[in-house]
């Protein structure tokens, strides 16, 4: 397996409109995790990157809602999203769209997110997969050298494998959009009538993926010894120097 390190800086879309299909994405993302942000309670939910910062999340209990990226102009806290400057378990949620692919370490990205997160916290993540349609871009030539096609993308299984590494337990993995995403997708009937086919008969090959992970850290409980029956220490009974001299005295009278 390759390692997840990239080779060059990834150059991080400002907006989905900076992404093929860019808005259809956004759009499938928000209506899949829209009843999902009712469930996720607590005081402070962290946004990575500016994709991160554009989902819906007005639903949400949470009304402390951070975006951090690497511009000022986009970002509540202004950081790299692999070194985020904030306390152990001081999140309730984290949000990573797409940032994976465009981090230059993305399992350190994911190591950040859960370290920031509090016990029972929750981690969502989106990305591109790529066993579907939009991996068979990679090999097209005038499309590799394009965005987001250029950069590596790392397929569901292995990001799973990534959280259940840290103790995460999946709550949702779901794939959307059945398609290469290239070009301008049009909402005709065919394309309508493919994606329920697709969705139904090919679930897992869904070109854009939705994971929403539960943070569980077991508490530790010491394991007491077994009680174990030993002989009961009793002292041998030695005669003093006073008891011999009386038990003399005795025989000499």
């Amino acid at each position: 397996m390759k390692p997840a390190l990239a080779f060059r800086h990834p150059d991080y879309p400002k907006s989905w409109q900076h992404l093929p299909n860019g808005d259809l994405i956004v759009t499938n993302i928000n209506q899949a995790l829209a009843a999902w942000w009712p469930k996720f309670f607590g005081y402070h939910m962290l946004k990575i990157g500016a994709l991160s910062g554009e989902i819906d999340c007005a639903d949400s209990p949470i009304k402390h809602q951070l975006t951090l990226t690497n511009e000022l102009k986009s970002a509540d806290i202004v950081a790299e999203i692999d070194d985020l400057p904030l306390l152990e378990h001081s999140v309730d949620v984290c949000v990573l769209a797409h940032a994976l692919e465009f981090s230059l370490d993305p399992h350190h990205v994911v190591r950040e997110a859960n370290r920031v997160l509090i016990p029972n916290g929750y981690l969502v993540i989106t990305g591109f997969n790529p066993f579907s349609l939009v991996g068979f871009n990679q090999f097209i030539p005038y499309r590799r050298n394009q965005t987001p096609w250029n950069e590596r993308l790392f397929s569901p299984m292995r990001v799973k494998d990534w959280l259940h590494l840290m103790g995460f337990e999946i709550q949702l993995d779901k794939r959307l959009l059945h398609s290469s995403l290239a070009g301008q997708l049009t909402q005709g009937a065919f394309s309508y009538h493919w994606h329920n086919i697709a969705a139904r008969y090919f679930p897992s090959l869904g070109s854009v993926y939705v994971i929403v992970a539960k943070k569980r850290v077991l508490p530790l409980t010491p394991i007491k010894a077994k009680w174990q029956l030993r002989p009961r220490f009793e002292p041998v009974k030695v005669p003093t120097m006073n008891s011999s001299n009386k038990t003399i005295k005795k025989l000499n009278k």
